[in-house]
């Protein structure tokens, strides 16, 4: 089942004025199969797997060399050397629009890159969870109750295939996100701590933030549960 999603239509816009699209957001909400849905035609490529990342990185005028037409170059935070590359591919035609669309799921080391490489030359977008009138606007959930709403969150692929264990996959979702991008962001040497700090944050949503608080209960220093805090805000995890 399909949820579409209300961010579609500038991201289409965008791609009729810019060369470039990036489009953001935490893992599993779905940037991928949006983007792939909406360009099918599109080359796609994702710089999840290791040995694809480090070829990009490595010698990313080669790597670009493979795609002749519209491209998806999904998790692009892997291979920050592309953005430079990507920068002299774009002033050659300023006016390819939509030539290239790219995602991530590290918001500040993209913008990081962007602003070196690519201002001026990128739509960026951000996609969350899905919304209240999202789910309301598709017709096989619309009847969904609160409750479940509140139980499942607004991750798309929860709601497209009704079976899966909702409390199992938030923590695969959990164990996936201590694997792959936490390494990159920051260094844990203790993944039980660190798991009960997500929880503790699950339970003061809405509350202000007390680094202090939060540090007693989790059994480290302040300084650690602010630099846990900035980890979960780059990967969009949680907001500020």
């Amino acid at each position: 089942m399909w949820i579409d999603r209300l961010l579609q239509k500038q991201v289409e816009t965008a791609c009729l004025s810019r060369p470039a699209v990036l489009v953001t957001g935490a893992r599993q909400t779905g940037k991928s199969s949006l983007l792939q849905r909406m360009f099918p035609d599109a080359d796609y490529i994702t710089l999840d797997r290791l040995v694809v990342a480090a070829e990009a990185n490595e010698n990313p005028g080669r790597f670009l060399d493979r795609f002749k037409g519209q491209t998806i170059i999904d998790e692009i935070q892997y291979a920050p050397s592309l953005f430079r590359e990507l920068k002299i591919r774009i002033d050659e035609n300023r006016t390819n629009y939509g030539r290239w669309v790219l995602t991530g799921s590290q918001r500040m080391q993209l913008i990081k890159g962007i602003s070196e490489s690519l201002a001026g030359r990128i739509g960026i977008f951000q996609l969350e969870t899905l919304s209240a009138k999202e789910l309301r606007n598709a017709p096989e959930i619309a009847d969904a109750s609160v409750a479940d709403c509140l139980w499942k969150g607004g991750y798309p692929e929860l709601w497209a295939n009704r079976g899966i264990d909702t409390e199992a996959y938030y923590e695969d979702y959990i164990q996936t996100y201590l694997e792959r991008d936490l390494k990159s962001l920051i260094q844990v040497s203790n993944l039980r701590d660190f798991q009960r700090f997500v929880q503790i944050c699950a339970t003061r949503i809405g509350q202000l933030l007390n680094y202090t608080d939060m540090a007693k209960d989790v059994g480290v220093s302040a300084g650690t549960i602010k630099s846990w805090v900035g980890a979960l805000e780059a990967s969009g995890i949680i907001y500020l």
